[in-house]
């Protein structure tokens, strides 16, 4: 019984790999598909995060007895105040912050490889090769601030091509809010009832897996900049919008971005005053201390069970083959790859006569 199972696996696997070898000598046929998807793409994953982030109020709204349409328009109203808040209050603030810390750049260049040589010139006794890295850093420093103001400058970019398709967004969104909960029955309507069931189960799954990680991701981030907000504010922390900004922005990275947020804070903070320095270092571990073990928990709970090693080894895979897009989607992507196929593992198993559920 086993071998016939073993030997129906590598069926399956032998045919799956035939199947990708095909569509792969067969692209050609697939390129238009591909780039209508593309067009549409950054509509649709836009407008699907604002769903999932602003149909809980509708819900709510309607919950109340207040019409659908009337709970819509309430949220749009809110989002026109929220983009006239950012356009008006918030992006001038930022930027100015960030052609401050820009100009400053070179001062801090020079600052740090000034106590380089002063430090060097001190630790006469460090091994060769230690100065010789540190000479290499110290020979360096130029190439690496402009990395990483390159680095910010394509950030900028990649986020003025998002809102150039910013324009559709609103019109998806709109009819998802309205007509999202005919989705379902409208799919289903097609099939037989135990499949239309199967599916609906399905669905439901990921729906529940994608509204947990998009709305707890969102908390948790919004949460996360208001602290580090309110902490680089106490210790007057210079850039302080635009770092806790920023620290908002990398917090939707799971488990490495709050890490990632920290380094430009700290090292600004040094370079103010050490005192400064010191006190972004604390305000940041107590902020992921606060996230990691109060908000997430109780925000996002235990629906996306992912191993933190997992996590990691997605992060780094999808930024390097994908960048900074990878990083923010690889983590719902496998958590609804992994809906997926839990669900249809568990109705294989249904299916199977008794004694025989496992797979080996």
């Amino acid at each position: 019984m086993t071998e016939k199972k073993v030997f129906r696996f590598l069926v399956i696997a032998v045919l799956f790999f035939t199947l990708m070898f095909l569509m792969s000598i067969t692209s050609f046929i697939f390129m238009p598909i591909g780039a209508y998807l593309a067009a549409i793409a950054v509509p649709i994953v836009g407008s699907g995060i604002l769903y999932y982030i602003t149909n809980p109020l509708v819900n709510l709204l309607e919950k109340y007895k207040v019409p659908r349409l009337v709970g819509i328009l309430i949220v749009f109203l809110l989002l026109i105040a929220f983009v006239f808040f950012s356009v008006n209050v918030l992006i001038p603030i930022v930027q100015e912050q960030f052609n401050k810390l820009v100009a400053n750049t070179p001062n801090m260049a020079r600052s740090m490889e000034e106590f380089f040589v002063l430090w060097q010139n001190r630790q006469n006794y460090l091994p060769e090769s230690i100065e010789n890295a540190i000479q290499n850093v110290i020979d360096n420093l130029n190439t690496y601030v402009e990395g990483i103001t390159g680095f910010l400058f394509s950030f900028i970019g990649q986020i003025f091509s998002f809102l150039f398709s910013f324009v559709l967004i609103p019109f998806f969104l709109f009819f998802m809010l309205k007509d999202g909960k005919k989705f379902v029955p409208f799919v289903t309507s097609f099939l037989s009832d135990k499949k239309a069931k199967s599916l609906a189960v399905l669905l439901k799954n990921v729906n529940k897996t994608l509204s947990s990680f998009i709305q707890g991701q969102f908390i948790v981030s919004f949460s996360v900049g208001i602290m580090l907000l309110a902490g680089y504010l106490i210790v007057d922390l210079n850039y302080a919008v635009m770092l806790a900004l920023f620290g908002l922005v990398m917090n939707l990275i799971p488990f490495v971005g709050p890490w990632i947020s920290a380094i430009p804070a700290v090292i600004i903070g040094f370079f103010q005053d050490p005192m400064v320095g010191l006190w972004t270092a604390v305000i940041m571990i107590v902020a992921q201390q606060i996230e990691s073990n109060l908000i997430s928990p109780n925000v996002m709970g235990r629906v996306l069970k992912i191993h933190p090693l997992t996590v990691i080894t997605l992060i780094l895979a999808a930024g390097a083959i994908a960048g900074f897009i990878g990083l923010l989607f690889i983590i719902p992507s496998y958590a609804v790859f992994k809906t997926v196929i839990s669900h249809f593992y568990h109705e294989w198993q249904e299916n199977q006569p008794v004694g025989e559920k496992k797979l080996f």
